[in-house]
């Protein structure tokens, strides 16, 4: 039994024919696990984790959790965890270094948990669509992803979901005691709040 209170989600959304889902904060201590047989597996390898103990995910999470730029979020459907989100301030992150930064903007990043069995047409871009809706209506006014550049399924993804394409740039590696991020070669997409599209 958890030591502390689980922490409550902060949106909630009914989606007709696919269910409830919740975004709740994630809790370092209690979801290191999950997120640890996630980003172990070989379909997660643009994550980055592949080689991370349980130990490191959990103070990775710590750190993000203890910033105020940075967020992540346990995406649930109907109680089962089924995706990790996470937002942040471009201007705080290393992407702020590879393109100019506007005001409004906030980056994205996006792991859908394994697939408890066939596949579900859509699914992702649901969960997408909740996403959106919370971060927008949190004030966002331009989404900014960052997909490393041979994700091809993951760039494909975003287009459907209506990104535009951006250049691709390069990453610089992060070295700091709290985090290290290796260099990366990423695209960037951009999605403005719905007000601003054309």
């Amino acid at each position: 039994m958890s030591a502390h209170a689980p922490r409550p989600p902060v949106h909630t959304e009914e989606v007709p024919g696919f269910g409830t889902v919740t975004l709740t904060p994630v809790d370092p201590a209690a979801d290191a696990g999950l997120i640890h047989r996630w980003v172990s597996e070989e379909r997660a390898r643009f994550w980055g984790m592949g080689g991370a103990g349980e130990e490191l995910v959990r103070e990775i999470y710590e750190d993000v959790d203890r910033r105020t730029t940075h967020h992540a979020f346990l995406a649930r459907r109907d109680g089962v965890p089924v995706a990790l989100f996470q937002s942040y301030e471009p201007a705080e992150d290393r992407v702020g270094e590879c393109y100019a930064v506007q005001p409004g903007d906030t980056g994205v990043h996006l792991l859908i948990g394994p697939a408890a069995g066939p596949g579900e047409r859509g699914f992702t871009r649901t969960l997408l669509g909740v996403f959106h809706r919370f971060l927008f209506g949190a004030g966002a006014a331009r989404l900014v992803a960052e997909p490393d550049a041979a994700n091809e399924k993951a760039i494909g993804l975003l287009e459907r979901a209506g990104y535009g394409l951006g250049p691709e740039v390069g990453l610089p590696e992060i070295d700091l005691p709290e985090v290290y991020l290796a260099p990366k070669r990423a695209r960037l997409l951009f999605l403005p709040a719905p007000e601003h599209r054309g």
